[in-house]
């Protein structure tokens, strides 16, 4: 899965029925599956980790692939839809496509594999708030899509976090699901739900019923990216959820 000298992104860890799962996103190195306009790709794609405790040891399951080997996929995610049945939600990298997707795959009822075929939810270019500048000088929407992050708000609606660019600025919207399941048809917010430099953000309460986004920003040190983590309160009581403040 891994090879050599892997990268190993996203961590998301998820209780599901008694046992903790750990989502990561795993790049191998070692092996190149395709090349476009000029860009070698590599092996990269969201897998599942299982174990009995929250820290671990994890442990890889049955399944050794749960998305297709010739496709680059990251930061898959989990939820559990209205039908009782779990999914991967995962980005499909804008390196191969050149226009980055949030899709959806159904996961076994163990989530040890997968189930069928990848769904498209949304592409990248849906987004009115990400854009970059061609060397035209035009401007269009963003081709990143990354860090999807799904949750449903006190009134039962079903919204998704994720994150692109603004020209050189890491950004974080939000789209709402109108059916109030996966499949949509999502419609993305005008403008990014959190400050600018802040992505891939997550939603958790804590044990005094608080809700808080963890989220991250980052800044190069002597050439290494460094991602930097924060925490924002974050108000669900209406069909949109508000960040409140910095906490």
């Amino acid at each position: 899965m891994d090879g050599e000298n892997p990268m190993i992104w996203a961590a998301e860890l998820h209780h599901y029925k008694g046992r903790y799962y750990y989502f990561a996103t795993f790049t191998n190195r070692d092996v190149k599956i395709d090349t476009v306009r000029g860009n070698v790709i590599e092996r990269r794609t969201s897998h599942v980790l299982v174990s009995d405790k929250p820290d671990g040891p994890y442990a890889p399951m049955k399944d050794p692939v749960y998305l297709p080997a010739d496709k680059p996929t990251l930061d898959g995610t989990f939820w559990v839809g209205k039908d009782g049945k779990p999914y991967m939600v995962y980005c499909h990298e804008w390196l191969q496509n050149w226009n980055g997707t949030i899709e959806k795959i159904e996961l076994k009822p163990d989530l040890s594999g997968s189930v069928g075929e990848g769904k498209l939810l949304f592409l990248a270019s849906d987004s009115p708030w990400s854009k970059e500048r061609r060397e035209d000088g035009s401007i269009v929407p963003n081709k990143v899509t990354d860090g999807p992050y799904v949750f449903r708000t006190q009134t039962g609606k079903l919204g998704m976090l994720w994150t692109s660019w603004i020209y050189n600025v890491y950004a974080q919207g939000v789209a709402y699901s109108e059916s109030g399941t996966l499949d949509g048809p999502w419609v993305q917010e005008a403008e990014p739900i959190t400050p600018p430099d802040f992505g891939h953000g997550m939603l958790f309460r804590t044990f005094e019923g608080k809700l808080l986004m963890a989220i991250h920003s980052h800044k190069c040190v002597n050439g290494r990216y460094i991602r930097i983590p924060h925490l924002f309160e974050v108000d669900d009581a209406g069909d949109k959820i508000v960040v409140v403040k910095s906490f």
